[in-house]
């Protein structure tokens, strides 16, 4: 895999190690993230084991700058999304460090 792992990469390792059909381990992956999008839109917490949690955190409106005109803008109130890595995958990923 590249530095960047992509859906269809996702996909095709499920295809390998479950050896479920390329369509099926592609729609797989879709409604997972369909799952997990939905879920996140409605606010709630997505929590996966090994991986991290999702959540939505609330951003309240404020007073920003422009950084070329140094003018003031308004930065409005928004719903943001967060992960949180678990701490296995911290240590596995510190692990990998050595």
């Amino acid at each position: 895999m590249s530095d960047t792992v992509t859906r269809a990469e996702i996909a095709e390792a499920i295809y390998k190690n479950v050896g479920l059909s390329h369509q099926e381990s592609g729609d797989l992956v879709d409604m997972m993230f369909e799952i997990m999008s939905d879920a996140i839109a409605k606010g709630e917490t997505v929590k996966i084991t090994r991986l991290g949690t999702f959540d939505v955190r609330q951003k309240k409106a404020r007073i920003g700058r422009n950084p070329k005109t140094m003018e003031e803008a308004t930065i409005s109130a928004r719903s943001v999304v967060s992960f949180r890595p678990s701490l296995l995958l911290k240590k596995e990923m510190n692990d990998n460090l050595k």
